[in-house]
């Protein structure tokens, strides 16, 4: 599996097209050779894709809001294709889906017809939990219902292991039950205070172990693993991203 930063890690640096060509040279400077683009602000297709190039950095995969994948998803498809970029993710489940089982299996359903349109064009549909997903419905999770009700050939996966901690499931079975639905992967770590907040920590400075977790998605074949966090809580974001990249490179299960 290679790594990959997940750009929403450092969205209040990416407002305009020049903080995005100085934020994208300090990936790079780290040593990631490859990003998730989400949260960015406005800029040309065309111009993301040639700073990406110039600072040698692939475009993994992204996140799409899903009015754009329901109303303009041959803009979608011509974006992804400028940027050289299979993946193409949701980062959530629309709030209108969320209150019962009924919802979730309508919108897999839905997504399924998405996801088919873009495998049509050579694309891939990946979905991004939270924790919300794993609310019991009658006896079975949110997620349980969008993996039985989406078709498997036009729904994959983006699990974000802290949130399929948070949503108390197992990050690594959950890893495997997506064997052959998912290439793409969210890293990030969960530390727990000493008053029982969970708080994002940086990969290998919290408590989950990434040591299955990545067993886990080296066994089933994730291709990108992409670090998110959401907040660092004082901490420049730059400089998380730079200790779970550190992190990540000494278990020597990855490839940079």
């Amino acid at each position: 599996m290679r790594i990959a930063a997940q750009l929403y890690t450092l969205r209040e640096y990416l407002k305009t097209p020049e903080d995005i060509a100085q934020t994208l040279k300090k990936v790079r400077e780290i040593g990631y050779r490859a990003v998730q683009v989400s949260g960015i602000g406005p800029i040309d297709n065309q111009a993301l894709k040639d700073l990406c190039d110039r600072e040698e950095l692939t475009i993994c995969a992204t996140h799409i809001g899903y009015p754009d994948l329901k109303n303009n998803l041959d803009a979608v498809i011509e974006k992804h294709k400028t940027w050289g970029c299979q993946y193409v993710g949701l980062g959530g489940l629309p709030q209108e889906y969320r209150t019962s089982g009924e919802g979730y299996a309508a919108f897999a359903k839905e997504a399924s017809e998405i996801g088919r349109r873009l495998k049509e064009a050579g694309l891939t549909f990946i979905y991004h939990n939270h924790s919300f997903e794993f609310a019991n419905f009658g006896g079975k999770t949110g997620m349980d219902i969008l993996f039985e009700e989406s078709d498997p050939s036009a729904f994959d996966f983006e699990l974000d292991v802290y949130w399929v901690q948070a949503g108390g499931a197992d990050p690594a079975e959950w890893i495997r039950k997506v064997n052959g639905r998912m290439k793409v992967v969210h890293l990030k770590d969960m530390a727990v205070t000493g008053d029982r907040q969970q708080l994002f920590a940086e990969v290998g400075e919290g408590n989950m172990n990434f040591s299955r977790i990545l067993d886990a998605c080296n066994e089933i074949g994730v291709e990108w693993g992409a670090v998110e966090q959401d907040q660092t809580y004082g901490r420049d974001p730059f400089e998380s991203l730079a200790i779970s990249f550190a992190n990540l490179q000494k278990t020597g299960k990855i490839n940079v």
